[in-house]
């Protein structure tokens, strides 16, 4: 396998820079993402290994041009949707609600 995903990476990326002192999350949005992962996959019975599946089954594209734990709410998407709890439609009208200020998410 040679996807986005896999250790080390697709080759001709150059190498991976590292922030010196790096915090353990960037905003404040990154810490809620880290909670809502490991809350809802206890939920709904989903293990590490799962996750980490769904995780590489974003497309290339679109693993590439995400944020880190921006990748973890996609894949986290995939199996809310793969395990009955929301469909697609579902999320959509939330997510219309969310960027329209009608639904707080906090």
């Amino acid at each position: 396998m040679d996807g986005p995903h896999d250790i080390g990476g697709m080759h001709g990326f150059g190498p991976i820079p590292i922030e010196e002192n790096e915090p353990i999350f960037h905003g404040e949005w990154e810490k809620r993402a880290f909670g809502i992962e490991f809350f809802t996959n206890a939920r709904i019975g989903v293990n590490g290994d799962q996750f980490r599946y769904a995780n590489e089954r974003l497309p290339a594209d679109l693993y590439l041009s995400v944020l880190y734990y921006e990748k973890w709410m996609l894949a986290l998407q995939i199996l809310l949707e793969e395990t009955g709890v929301l469909t697609q439609a579902e999320i959509e009208v939330r997510m219309a609600k969310i960027q329209s200020g009608e639904q707080d998410v906090g």
